[in-house]
């Protein structure tokens, strides 16, 4: 009857502080740069888009001229 009772392991007690650090450690940094990616990703890439599509069909004296009519300028 003794052979077939199974003894339960003895938790590690030393170093167990040590060891959770590192781990957590480890995951946070994995976390952060998985979230660092999808920001780059899907804010970033998105972003730098929109600013490229704007400055493509943007003309600069054609503003100028609309603000000037507008009366938006003292000196002009």
């Amino acid at each position: 009857m003794a052979s077939a009772v199974a003894k339960i392991p003895k938790p590690q007690l030393r170093g167990l502080l040590r060891a959770q650090t590192k781990r957590n450690i480890a995951i946070a940094m994995v976390l952060s740069a998985i979230g660092g990616f999808a920001v780059k990703t899907f804010l970033g890439d998105a972003r730098k888009k929109q600013y490229a599509d704007f400055y493509k069909n943007y003309d600069a004296k054609k503003e100028f001229e609309q603000m000037r009519a507008k009366g938006v300028f003292q000196s002009c």
